[in-house]
Formats: C-alpha cells, structure tokens, sequence
C-alpha cells in the first residue's frame, strides 16, 4: 500500500539508477569535450551582458534611474549570488550527467512536482533569453548599418512599446530563425562552431579592453554610484542575465563524452573566465563615455563613436553580432533539451522526444526557435530579460536546496565534485537569488506566476497521469522502475 501512494504522490523521485540505464538509449550523441563544454558555458554567459545589458544597466531606462560606473557592483553582486549556484550545478553535474540540468536535479532529489515545476519555468526563460539576445544582436546590427550609412526603417527595427514608432522588429525575427537552423544541424557540428565563435568572441573582448583603456576619462567615474545602493541592487537582478549560461550547459550533459568528469570543470571555468571579462569591460565602458551617454543597445559601439573611432565601432558591431549569437545557440540548446527531457519522463507528449539522424530533437528545436522570434519580435528587451532572470533565480534556488537535501539524503552517492562549506555555500545562493527576485518589477511576477499557473493545470491533467513514474501510465511499461 505505501508502494503504492508513493508512486500516485506528486513528490515521487526519479531514481538515479533509472537515469543510467535511459542515458544508454537516449538517442542524444555523446560528441562534447572539456573545452567544447567550456566553450558553450563561456558562449552562454558572455554575450548580450556586455554588449548590450552593461550599457542599459548604466545608462538607465524609464523605468529604472542609471547606476553609472557603478553597474561594476552590480555585475560582481550578481556573480557572487551565480557562484554558489555554479557550485550547486558542478556537484549534480558529475553526479548525474543527463541532459535536463535543474529539472532533472529537482525531480532527483525534491520530487515530481518540484522538477516539473522548475522544468516548466526553463521553457519559458530559456525561450525569453534567445529573444532578449536577438534583441540585443539587433541593436549593434542597426548600429553597424548606420555606420556605413544605411538607416533601417524605424517600424521594422523596433516594437510598439518602446516608443520609438516601430511595428516588429525584424532582424530579431531572422537572427532567432537563423540560430535555429544551425542547432538543427545537430550537436556535433554546433560545438566545433561554437568553439571557435567563442574564440572569436574572446579576442574581441580583449582587444576592447586593451583599445578602450587608453581612452579612459577618469572623470567619467565621478560620480561613481550617481543614483545610490538601492538601483544597483536592483540592477544586480537585471545583470543577472549575464553570469549564467552554464545552467544551459548542463542541460547538454548526456551529450558529453565523459560528463560526470567534465562537466564540474566547465562549469567553474566557464564562470570564472566570464567574470573576470565582465570586470575589465565595464571599467573600460564607463571610463570612456558618460553613462548618460551610453547607447542602452550597444553600448560599446557609442563609447567608441563618442571618442572619434567610429570604424572601431562598425568593427565591435560586426563582431559583437557573430558573438552575441553563441549565447542564443546555448540557451536555444537548452530549452530543447529540457523539453526532450521532460518529454522523455512522460510529463509531456513523448512526440516531443523523438530524434533524427543527427541526435537532435528537431520538432522541439522548432518550436522553440519560432517562439523566441516571436518574443523577440514584439516585446523590448528590458522586459523581456526581467522575466527570464525570475525563471532562472527561481531554477538556481530548487538547485542550492536541492544539493543540500541530496546530500543528507543520499552522502554515498558517487560524486566527482563535491561543493565546499556544505551547508552554507548553497544556502547563501538561496538567500542572494531570492534576494534579486524581489528585486524585479510586480508585473514580472504577474508573468511568472501566470506562466506557472498555466504548467500545474497542464501537470494534473496530463503530467502526472502520463508519467513514466506512474505505474497506470500508458507509458509505464516503456521503463520498469522502483519508486524512490
């Protein structure tokens, strides 16, 4: 009898044993590396948080008064808070390498409810951060035209809602569509292009910096903090869209050749490297503009118009754009591996989980691409990146309790990276991530808990019931299995 309501109750746990035996006929091709992993952590993380969300935080929107220089705190607030969360993913990674990430670590050790809850939460913000980044390739893609004189029309360049009589904004559209084929191709070829568009994007950064710093107006950092403590926290949450990209990694974990021993590594270098770029570069941004100055859009592409290199401005635009895009190839990579994950655990459609001849999972590759151009294509960007980064804080604060419950619960698991100073290390990414939720604006909550709304009524009538781990599901008998 307790057998038996365990496997009806919404708080049953998936088995790690299950998770072995279904990495063996998942369909996803083991092909990633060390550095093609790392490569896809640093191609996630690095991207539109400097190219396009420094400039915004610093500079300031209607909405939100400019922090000025001080948009440095921001980043490294919102990169302590990542941290403990990096270190909460790297210990689950090389425990259980399988594509799904946070969904995965909260069906394992909270139960159904709590990964599907956070499973549900990822599609949405996973689909939002393509689109805030197409939005972001959009603005320096506009600054590059306008810099060899071509102007776009305003209507197609821009949405009704950011004033500035647009209608769609386009090449946002296309960027989303195109990103979208290249991940279709499969995980094979979308890591070698990843690897050396990451590459790419590294040289670029560095030779901002190193350019950038002999033209550093020390004035400009006076004052440094113009609008107080309190817009710098709230621009730490916005930021915060900027220092993960290894949860997407993650996700692409069965994927890898040897992922219980890469995958902890790439996590931690891939956040280390990021920050310390993200340091250098909004030093070098608000030391040579006013952060009045500053194009909330593309940011770099005006601080070096403003001091008189305006072919070093068409320079970072043409390249910031083919960097930019290594971070919509990772999240897009996410959203459809969380999807096939979830579909696969029968909590969705199993149509969704099926694989081609190149192990990806095209119907939900689809999918997901048209729906970031849809986003991307009719919603400005602060808003649109506010509801990604209450998605993903709430995805990193069911990771941090979800490591330390799973080591009390299960200390003899096998684990190839274990997090220090275990319990307070998880527990302050706990506290700093809700911290930075309540940071956001009331109307991104009302998103956020629309969206959840919407995922329980599709859980009790069709997730629970279809469940793998449901032994009257019609799909039980695909794996036989234990309830935890």
């Amino acid at each position: 009898m307790n057998q038996q309501i365990a496997s009806q109750s919404v708080l049953r746990r998936k088995p790690i044993d299950d998770i072995e035996e279904e990495n063996k006929h998942s369909g996803l091709f083991k092909s990633l590396g060390l550095w093609q992993l790392t490569a896809i952590g640093v191609g996630g993380i690095i991207g539109v948080g400097i190219f396009s969300l420094a400039g915004l935080v610093a500079h300031g929107s209607d909405s939100s008064p400019g922090v000025g220089p001080a948009v440095l705190f921001s980043f490294l607030i919102a990169g302590l808070a990542s941290a403990a969360a990096a270190l909460s993913y790297a210990e689950f990674a090389g425990m259980i390498p399988r594509a799904g990430s946070a969904y995965t670590y909260g069906y394992v050790a909270l139960g159904e409810i709590i990964g599907w809850f956070i499973g549900w939460d990822l599609l949405l913000e996973y689909i939002a951060i393509v689109a805030v980044v197409a939005i972001g390739i959009s603005g320096y893609f506009d600054a590059f035209l306008s810099g060899i004189g071509i102007h776009m029309p305003t209507w197609m360049t821009s949405t009704a809602d950011e004033g500035k009589g647009g209608i769609i904004n386009l090449p946002a559209i296309l960027v989303c569509l195109l990103v979208t084929w290249i991940l279709s191709r499969g995980t094979k070829a979308f890591g070698r292009f990843e690897l050396v568009a990451v590459a790419i994007k590294v040289v670029l950064i560095l030779f901002i910096i190193g350019l950038g710093i002999f033209y550093i107006n020390t004035g400009n950092y006076n004052p440094f903090m113009p609008s107080g403590f309190g817009p710098v926290m709230a621009g730490a949450a916005t930021v915060f869209f900027a220092v993960f990209g290894y949860d997407a990694m993650s996700t692409a974990a069965e994927e890898a050749k040897d992922g219980k021993k890469h995958m902890p590594k790439a996590i931690i270098l891939s956040l280390i490297v990021a920050m310390l770029l993200y340091v250098a570069a909004t030093l070098v941004l608000t030391g040579m503009q006013n952060y009045k100055d500053i194009d909330p859009t593309a940011g770099f592409a005006s601080a070096f118009n403003g001091v008189g290199l305006p072919v070093i401005a068409t320079i970072i635009s043409v390249f910031a754009v083919l960097s930019i895009l290594t971070v919509m190839l990772t999240f897009l990579l996410g959203v459809t591996r969380v999807w096939f994950s979830m579909s696969r655990d029968g909590l969705l459609p199993g149509w969704f989980a099926k694989t081609d001849k190149h192990g990806t999972p095209q119907r939900v590759t689809w999918i997901a691409g048209v729906a970031s151009a849809f986003l991307a294509g009719v919603f400005p960007i602060k808003e649109v990146a506010d509801l990604t980064n209450i998605g993903i804080l709430a995805a990193f604060v069911v990771v941090c309790i979800s490591v330390i419950v799973f080591r009390y619960t299960k200390p003899d698991a096998p684990r190839t990276f274990r997090l220090p100073f275990m319990p307070v290390v998880p527990a302050f990414g706990v506290l700093a991530s809700a911290f930075l939720m309540f940071q956001l604006h009331w109307e991104t909550w009302v998103r956020f808990g629309a969206w959840l709304i919407i995922g329980l009524i599709i859980y009790f009538s069709y997730g629970r019931r279809h469940s793998l781990m449901n032994p009257n599901s019609p799909r039980h008998n695909e794996v036989s299995k234990p309830v935890a």
